[in-house]
């Protein structure tokens, strides 16, 4: 489904208007404080951001994934923990609830989830289990029509303001055969936070331990069959990974123009160092660059609203553009030179937030490993 292009495109603009009037202004803010202030949060509640993904009759805005994608791209071009706020509640972590939930789980969560009155998180990554996720060790034991949930979930994003989690746990064999998924509200018995760890960039977007201990989960909140939780999993990730990689271009493209203006201003040798051809070639560079994944990002997208087969494709625009946005923000600081070191000028805080990207819903390993795999299996 997707909106009116008339409504769609004054979505676009309030999306732009907010990033550039209410969200930059606060960047350095949001570094300091390591938190969104709430009025932010509510002007996005407001504004539906919530619910960009979920369907109409649930009080969301029933976004295309092309749709999605441009809104994450306008997103990208302030500081990424902003977007993380709703992020998980448009992606991650409401996606296995649409995919796989039952009329009934629909209609008790997707309301709340689309109207930011309750956030969701993604659970996982384990101490000992990131890639590999078919090794899941958080363990659920079915007593009655109970499962008691026990194991840690490690960084866990937006852990500490969650109220809904979605967590993978082993009900069976080992292996991905043997993972279930299940809806854990916060409130539950035996649910407790840890304290937010603290990470190189992306301040403001807090990740956080999710500690289960016999947690009671009644049977009602698994999502799908027993033993279906690796292929939700899976499923939720590579429409995740298609709006990561959005959001990469968007942060590329606000680096490229920040970079621009700073060149265009900033004289060396009697003139601006945009006249410079060494100047001009990582411009040139990066643009292309930017380019390039922007159309990787638009065209899957597409393909993905058509209903094509896009396990590939995603993870191929999620690597490059990742990979990319790195490439960009690294030739910005040299761009900036000394300026480009410094905090006040706002490009090092981006660089250190781009970095995240390669690592988180798949490392770029993984990407190249799925890319490798599908390219095999369609004969190349």
């Amino acid at each position: 489904m997707a909106l009116d292009p008339d409504t769609f495109d004054a979505l676009i603009e309030a999306v732009r208007r907010f990033v550039g009037e209410r969200l930059r202004p606060l960047e350095a803010q949001v570094e300091a404080d390591d938190a969104i202030p709430d009025t932010i949060i509510a002007e996005m509640k407001e504004m539906g951001l919530f619910g960009l993904s979920i369907a109409e009759e649930y009080g969301g805005l029933s976004l295309s994934m092309v749709e999605e994608c441009r809104v994450a791209m306008e997103m990208g071009r302030t500081t990424p923990a902003f977007r993380s706020a709703f992020g998980t509640n448009v992606g991650i972590g409401s996606q296995g609830l649409v995919m796989a939930g039952t009329p009934e789980q629909k209609a008790r969560w997707l309301p709340q989830i689309a109207s930011g009155e309750i956030v969701t998180s993604f659970a996982l990554t384990e101490p000992d289990v990131g890639s590999d996720s078919g090794s899941v060790k958080t363990r659920a034991v079915l007593h009655g029509d109970v499962y008691r949930l026990s194991g840690t979930k490690r960084y866990i994003t937006n852990a500490d303001r969650a109220d809904l989690f979605t967590v993978m746990a082993r009900t069976g064999e080992q292996g991905a055969r043997g993972v279930s998924a299940f809806l854990v509200p916060r409130d539950l018995p035996g649910v407790s936070i840890g304290a937010p760890e603290k990470k190189m960039g992306q301040k403001g977007a807090r990740v956080a331990d999710l500690q289960l201990d016999e947690v009671p989960v009644p049977v009602a909140n698994r999502l799908g069959a027993e033993g279906e939780g690796f292929k939700i999993a899976m499923r939720v990730l590579d429409r995740g990974r298609l709006h990561i990689a959005a959001v990469c271009v968007g942060v590329a493209e606000r680096l490229i123009a920040d970079s621009v203006a700073y060149a265009l201003e900033r004289r060396q040798f009697g003139k601006p160092i945009a006249e410079h051809q060494l100047i001009q070639g990582m411009i040139a560079d990066a643009k292309t660059e930017a380019l390039v994944a922007r159309a990787m990002v638009m065209e899957t997208a597409a393909a993905k609203d058509a209903g094509c087969d896009v396990v590939m494709e995603s993870a191929a625009a999620k690597y490059f553009a990742s990979e990319m946005v790195g490439r960009v923000a690294d030739r910005a600081v040299q761009i900036f030179g000394g300026a480009g070191y410094i905090a006040d000028y706002g490009i090092e805080r981006l660089y250190r937030d781009v970095r995240l990207f390669r690592i988180y819903e798949g490392t770029s390993q993984i990407q190249q490993i799925i890319i490798a795999r599908e390219t095999l299996k369609r004969g190349g």
